[in-house]
């Protein structure tokens, strides 16, 4: 099949790659020069499990606040319908605990396992890692993880509930003065560069069955005939499938097509620098859960993770959300990175709908699929989703379950 892609992302990266290894003819439209560039270029770097990431799923992590000295979600410019509508949605998720976590378990951990196929079958480099510690400030965070602590449970994730002196047995650089109730162990728990790995799959698929198409922009799909127009034409380029992978752009793109996503744009920040002290920064990956941020060890940087915030896409920088980033990294690591120079500051968007969990597979629309909506989540699930996608475009069975990931939840 001739098969066209929107969006150069994680997710729009693997779904060449997948949709190419099934023998389709795969063209990659992106509006930017490069692969990664955008939502993907430098996240947190958390791989499975997922129910203990910062923002992976609702109801799973601390209580969503707008309001108050230290909101969750900062809001700036005021409230809109709609993001007060997916507000709504949201918390009704989290509290009656509906998402489907149990789904996005199972498909974080077959995600992690297809990163390491794909990994070592090309011999990717992508500053991987394995391990993660959990930290608690006090045992209400502990009581609290309970219901996550479950889900991982029940999807045979191995995970230790452990003491803080076992918790800098295991991550040395600890600060030994820092308030440590205690920590959830994952040993296998995975982390890695994710635009690394992108740009890696991108160079080895390019002329492999996949063509980039880079600077390019999608204006209009089309589902009856199948294809879409790109920015400065006129006619419309077929296809026998098109795979929205695009993130907000899908949004923008679907109305047209006559479909309505409760999609919002969630902006959070990282800061990547370069490691000072070896024995003081993180050997892996840890995650505050009370601050929803995570530090993460890739390479010869730390990169240090989180805040989330409703505002415009060139909205500047802020100060606050960075500056508790930069705290939260001396609380726990003090000395383990150095913060005076070399520093690379980045404020991205997670594409989000109200139950956490992406859009996978057909639209109801011929030849038009989805694979977006990913959230916090796009470098954990996107290897998954990709397969996934290109085994229902195959009309097979994936072999990861997909209930309640579809477009008939709207």
């Amino acid at each position: 099949m001739k098969i066209a892609i929107v969006g150069a992302g994680i997710v729009g990266v693997t779904t060449a790659y997948e949709l190419a290894s099934d023998g389709h003819e795969v063209t990659v439209f992106e509006q930017r020069g490069a692969a990664a560039e955008e939502a993907s270029f430098a996240t947190a770097g958390l791989l499975a499990p997922l129910a203990l990431n910062p923002w992976a799923i609702p109801g799973f992590g601390q209580a969503l606040r707008i309001m108050g000295p230290h909101p969750t979600l900062r809001v700036a410019g005021g409230l809109s319908r709609a993001n007060l509508t997916w507000l709504r949605r949201w918390r009704h998720v989290a509290r009656n605990q509906s998402a489907p976590a149990a789904v996005l378990e199972r498909l974080a951990q077959y995600s992690l396992t297809r990163i390491h196929t794909i990994a070592t079958r090309h011999e990717l480099d992508f500053e991987a890692s394995s391990g993660r510690l959990v930290l608690l400030r006090s045992e209400q965070e502990r009581a609290a993880l309970q219901p996550a602590l479950q889900v991982l449970r029940d999807a045979g994730v191995p995970l230790h509930e452990i003491d803080a002196d076992a918790a800098r047995v295991i991550e040395p650089g600890l600060s030994p003065e820092a308030p440590l109730a205690g920590a959830i162990h994952l040993p296998d728990a995975g982390a890695g560069n994710c635009r690394l790995f992108a740009q890696l799959l991108r160079q080895g698929t390019q002329g492999s069955g996949v063509h980039y198409a880079f600077n390019t922009r999608v204006d209009r799909i089309s589902s009856n005939p199948t294809g879409l127009v790109v920015q400065g034409e006129s006619e419309l380029r077929r296809y026998d499938a098109v795979v929205l992978c695009a993130g907000m752009a899908c949004a923008a793109l679907l109305p047209a097509v006559g479909l309505r996503l409760p999609m919002t744009a969630v902006h959070g920040y990282s800061v990547s620098a370069p490691v000072r002290e070896s024995t003081h920064a993180p050997c892996t990956s840890v995650v505050d859960i009370a601050q929803q941020i995570s530090i993460t060890r890739l390479g010869q940087r730390v990169r240090i993770a989180g805040g989330a915030e409703w505002a415009g896409p060139d909205a500047e920088h802020h100060t606050p959300t960075l500056q508790r980033l930069y705290r939260t990294l001396n609380d726990w690591f003090p000395g383990g990175a150095q913060l005076s120079s070399g520093l690379q500051i980045w404020r991205g968007a997670r594409t989000m709908l109200p139950d956490g969990a992406p859009l996978l597979g057909a639209t109801g629309l011929a030849g038009l699929w989805l694979n977006t909506g990913h959230g916090a989540s796009g470098w954990g699930l996107a290897c998954a989703s990709a397969r996934a996608v290109a085994d229902l475009i195959a009309q097979r069975e994936p072999e990861v379950n997909l209930d309640g990931l579809g477009m008939r939840r709207f």
